[in-house]
């Protein structure tokens, strides 16, 4: 486990080094914090500092951190060099810079920046495109806990009425009310899981892929065979999504995320003093990113290792070795899904008590994120349409629309397995793009204040290179195979610098002609 030690010490370091870095290039000061100044008592509510940490940290955490990081190990180590990377020169700056630039534009919400930065026909696309984004949030997260929760009691769809219901309580309430008051105790719960999963792994020290095994991982793909053929099923796994471009779609959370930049406005809005930025920002994002290295290491342990034989009775290990290769039969990867990892592991490693707490943070997560989700739907809807959200009665007449086109598209992915997958791999799109459209806001925004830009500028024309790639290649998209990569990866990189530079040029052109008239 050296890969995995050296990359929690290396995101540790991250938050106090260039953590400090970013919060030093933008400049917070102490000029009255929107919470401060609007205070409506309702999405304005001035908040202690450890609580919107907490919030912020559940609120961006989801699922993805968790199951983004069972799939994304099956790359291999690469993913750690993700999620380490990813997250410091990326998905922090990313989720602090804007919140802060929220903060500074009286807490407004992602697609307003967008239009004041990007120019007003990108904000209206940027309205759609978020609003979707967002009720795919509310509907698959009301899915995924629901197929966890069902192993417990009751069925599938009782649990997902219970969320939905919870939904619309929680969006329509003041901020402080509750998620103000238990989302720190599901945090909490979420931190507890990690760090007794960190502490299982330490004390039990399997020997996983390491960072130098990356260019041969045949010892390791080849590790299961049953009758002579591959039980792991890594190596068509890899066939059909190559690394570059898909780990870096899989694994969001923990890495980049664009889902957060909608979410780090809400705190933006519970914040006292700007300089807690980078304790609430730039520090859940390295927390987020700590947890998804915990389960990537416990993915690799459980499918490379082959602890998943160590965690299921003699019985199941029987039924799945005796379906390999059968009509139908599954690999370990399809046999086992992302939840039922989670499951299987929490519950085998932890004991029933700490079973339950930590599947308890586990199952919050995706829960508060899809609330969330909606509610920062519902003020994005009223800042484009200047409806006021103090009066109760304005909140229902947009969130009644919001929670009917969620509760269809949760129609539409229950109707069959293949609806939530195709659901689930565009939401992993679409949350990456959105972090594009952020980078290149954040990017303008420093060039204007006259700040180093190259910290954004890096960030979004990578980001920009996955995104446009993942479209060829995907099966889902055009599918052009992956043997475009090595051509189109530096050319939509060239194609995507060319436009920033004839962008830099025209503005500072236009911004001296405006100083000299001046």
């Amino acid at each position: 486990m050296i890969t995995f030690l050296i990359s929690i010490v290396a995101l540790i370091l991250g938050y106090f080094i260039y953590g400090k870095v970013v919060d030093k290039v933008f400049g917070p000061d102490d000029r009255k914090t929107p919470a401060v100044r609007i205070n409506d008592g309702v999405d304005y509510v001035a908040m202690p500092t450890w609580k919107v940490y907490m919030i912020q940290f559940l609120n961006i955490a989801g699922t993805g951190p968790i199951f983004g990081a069972i799939m994304g190990m099956w790359f291999g180590p690469a993913a750690f060099l993700w999620i380490v990377f990813g997250c410091i020169f990326g998905g922090a700056v990313h989720d602090y810079l804007s919140g802060m630039l929220s903060m500074r534009n009286d807490g407004a919400g992602l697609p307003t920046m967008i239009g004041k930065y990007l120019g007003s026909g990108t904000r209206k696309v940027m309205i759609t495109f978020t609003a979707l984004l967002l009720v795919m949030v509310g509907a698959v997260f009301v899915y995924s806990p629901a197929i966890i929760l069902e192993g417990f009691a009751g069925d599938k769809v009782m649990w997902m009425v219970i969320i939905f219901v919870y939904y619309l309580i929680a969006t329509m309430m003041p901020i402080d009310k509750i998620i103000g008051k238990i989302y720190p105790l599901f945090a909490i719960s979420l931190i507890f899981m990690a760090l007794a999963l960190m502490v299982v792994l330490f004390i039990k020290m399997p020997a996983l892929p390491e960072l130098w095994d990356m260019g041969n991982m045949d010892a390791w793909h080849n590790s299961l065979q049953v009758n002579g053929q591959d039980g792991l099923g890594l190596i068509d796994f890899l066939k059909k999504n190559p690394l570059l471009p898909c780990m870096f779609i899989t694994i969001a959370c923990g890495a980049v995320s664009g889902f957060h930049a909608t979410q780090s406005p809400l705190m933006a809005r519970c914040l006292k003093s700007e300089k807690m930025g980078r304790r609430v920002f730039y520090g859940s994002m390295i927390t987020e990113g700590i947890v998804a290295l915990i389960w990537a290491s416990v993915s690799s342990y459980f499918f490379y290792y082959g602890g998943w034989k160590e965690l299921i009775s003699e019985q199941e290990v029987t039924a799945f070795v005796s379906q390999v290769g059968g009509e139908g039969g599954k690999t370990l990867v399809q046999y086992f899904s992302a939840p039922a990892v989670v499951k299987i592991v929490c519950t085998g490693w932890l004991g029933v008590m700490g079973g339950i707490l930590a599947m308890l943070g586990v199952v919050a997560a995706p829960i508060t994120s899809g609330d969330t989700a909606l509610r920062s739907m519902r003020l994005i809807i009223a800042e484009a349409l200047h409806i006021d959200q103090k009066p109760i009665v304005k909140r229902l007449m947009i969130s009644v629309p919001i929670f009917v086109a969620t509760f269809a598209l949760l129609l539409w992915q229950m109707g069959s397995p293949d609806s939530f997958n195709v659901l689930w791999q565009f939401f992993g799109w679409s949350n990456q793009t959105l972090s594009v459209f952020t980078f290149w806001m954040l990017t303008v925004y420093l060039v204007r204040a006259h700040k180093p830009y190259v910290m954004t500028l890096i960030p979004a024309l990578f980001m920009t290179v996955i995104c446009t790639l993942f479209l060829l290649v995907s099966p889902q998209a055009f599918n052009l195979g992956e043997g475009i990569t090595m051509y189109a990866v530096p050319a939509i990189a060239a194609v995507a610098l060319i436009w920033f530079v004839l962008w830099y040029r025209r503005d500072r052109a236009r911004r001296g002609h405006i100083a000299a008239k001046a």
